[in-house]
């Protein structure tokens, strides 16, 4: 999208109400930073406190950062959102992934059967609206998940999705290191 005109604009923090500002002072506070895509959010108080809870919900689940990190690429890359990808290539970096594992995840595989099958599965949940076959959840199963990290699966595919459609929606400008949003071969 392009940075010098989103269609949705950040709220500026000087702008927020008490509340919002409160709030995007705890973001910067934990991240050192309010990336656009939480400003963008903030215009709508519901949305941004919404979102932020259900990531923090989902960061004290049963899959680890990185395998969260590979779910947002697989979804970010399904979604074609370059900001995600973005933030999560930087972000999945920090979590542990190599870039031969953002690269697997963005196409829906990983490099071990373990991360592919996460990947293929939410990329799967993603294309297909969460219409999966019996054998797409029994692969998933095979790699040695369980029901409970399937719907986990599902919530993050949800929280990704989110993201990807406000980016869309918006025109968010990128304030991460950008990546090409189509993957060389």
């Amino acid at each position: 999208m392009s940075a010098a005109s989103p269609r949705i604009a950040p709220l500026d923090p000087a702008s927020a109400t008490p509340a919002v500002a409160a709030t995007l002072a705890a973001v910067k506070a934990k991240l050192g930073v309010v990336p656009n895509l939480i400003r963008t959010f903030a215009r709508a108080p519901v949305a941004l406190d919404g979102y932020l809870a259900l990531s923090d919900v989902l960061a004290n689940g049963g899959l680890s950062a990185g395998q969260r990190e590979i779910v947002a690429l697989s979804v970010g890359q399904a979604n074609q959102c370059g900001y995600c990808l973005a933030a999560h290539t930087l972000i999945g970096k920090g979590a542990g992934l190599s870039e031969a594992d953002i690269r697997a995840a963005r196409t829906g595989g990983g490099t071990d059967p373990r991360d592919a099958a996460l990947a293929d599965f939410a990329r799967r949940l993603t294309e297909q609206r969460g219409v999966v076959g019996d054998d797409d959840l029994a692969a998933f199963r095979r790699a040695g998940f369980d029901d409970a990290a399937a719907l986990e699966v599902v919530a993050l595919v949800a929280l990704n999705t989110l993201t990807n459609y406000t980016n869309h929606l918006a025109g968010t400008a990128v304030d991460f290191p950008p990546v090409p949003l189509e993957i060389a071969g």
